[in-house]
């Protein structure tokens, strides 16, 4: 089957078979943020955004992305610095290594909710894992930059 999307804004046509997985078709297009962690859908390491929405990698097929774009850490840099910057300025930053698909929810995050409440913020992240963290300082660091960027978290 061959298909049509785009990553971070760079088109590809390919062929693909039918039950390629994202993550793996990402990876090997140089996107190394996504991350493989559990493999069910239950850690968040593999989130990237498909046309404004977050979106598991590790169990969506690379079939259903045809013809939409997908962006990753790579293609966010600038946003993912800010957001980034907010965690440090929080002591949120830990290990790092959930960082990529927490960063991916909340720059979707962002565009979906309005001056989310902490409800809203959790339940939003609920599918992301840090095992470092009790998300308190997170929390802190996602309410700052919604404050920097209009949606000040309540």
């Amino acid at each position: 089957m061959i298909i049509k999307l785009w990553i971070n804004d760079q088109e590809i046509t390919k062929e693909i078979d039918g039950d390629a997985i994202l993550l793996d078709f990402l990876r090997d297009h140089d996107c190394y943020s996504v991350k493989r962690g559990c493999v069910t859908s239950n850690c968040g390491l593999c989130t990237v955004i498909i046309d404004d929405k977050p979106v598991l990698s590790c169990s969506t097929l690379v079939a259903r992305a045809d013809k939409k774009h997908i962006y990753t850490l790579e293609g966010l840099q600038e946003e993912a610095r800010e957001f980034g910057e907010c965690l440090a300025d929080q002591g949120a930053e830990q290990c790092g290594f959930c960082s990529p698909g927490l960063v991916m929810t909340v720059l979707a995050m962002v565009k979906e909710l309005k001056n989310p409440s902490d409800n809203e913020i959790n339940e939003y992240l609920s599918g992301n894992l840090c095992r470092c963290s009790g998300y308190m300082g997170q929390l802190r660091g996602i309410k700052d930059y919604l404050q920097k960027k209009g949606g000040a978290g309540k």
